[in-house]
């Protein structure tokens, strides 16, 4: 095509602007594993979502075994066998905490900054999107979360409002069941301990799935934090 002078498709995606990575909000890293390493001790790992972490940092595990987290400080961090002085928003790291063992850490746990700790919650409003259920969702239906790394039981106490989709408007207040394709606004209260903020505090860790029998039967944002512990 001789009329066409801009760039090919692969000198094109060189031209596309990097998207700017949330080091503005507070620290959070869900932890994907933790391991014991001869010499060194604890090391866990995982992505960090948002904010800056570095050695020296003061840092909380939440929830950790009891809700009440753990509070320690960053020894070192490493990706890919280096140690770095600095990691940031979109880094896979490894971490050796002073003050932190085996016992007091595990997967689905969030370290974040002791100063800004993420809530836990006891009761929350979201809004979600029916995806796959085989039946319909009621009141008192009790699956598993999937946030972040965290994998909790949690029931819905009450369908708030069925709402459009494409305005935000109530279609139907305190509906009696949602089916599949339906957006609402519900109450869920956690049965363990569960880590989450609200999309305007911290989109990165308030969207979730909602997982039951091996299907995902539901997608969701918190919107709203009604109770922490």
């Amino acid at each position: 095509m001789t009329w066409y002078k801009g760039p090919t498709v692969l000198e094109q995606f060189d031209l596309f602007p990097q998207p700017e990575l949330p080091t503005n909000l507070p620290l959070r890293m869900p932890i994907q594993d933790v391991y014991e390493i001869t010499g060194i001790g604890t090391v866990p790992v995982g992505k960090i979502e948002t904010g800056i972490m570095k050695p020296g940092m003061k840092i909380k595990v939440l929830p950790g075994r009891t809700g009440d987290g753990v509070e320690g400080e960053i020894k070192t961090i490493e990706m890919h066998h280096e140690s770095l002085p600095e990691a940031r928003a979109g880094d896979n790291v490894g971490l050796n905490i002073r003050g932190v063992g085996k016992k007091d850490i595990a997967r689905g746990d969030i370290i974040c900054d002791a100063a800004k700790p993420v809530p836990v919650v006891k009761e929350f409003i979201a809004t979600i999107t029916v995806i796959n259920h085989p039946t319909v969702l009621a009141k008192g239906y009790t699956p598993v979360f999937h946030v972040h790394t965290a994998q909790v039981p949690c029931q819905f106490t009450e369908l708030i409002a069925q709402i459009d989709p494409r305005t935000g408007g109530v279609l139907k207040e305190h509906p009696d069941f949602l089916k599949n394709g339906d957006t609402a606004k519900v109450k869920i209260k956690p049965q363990g301990n569960l880590c989450l903020e609200t999309s305007k505090e911290n989109s990165y860790t308030s969207r979730f799935a909602v997982r039951d029998a091996g299907a995902t039967v539901a997608a969701g944002m918190c919107t709203e934090i009604l109770e922490k512990k």
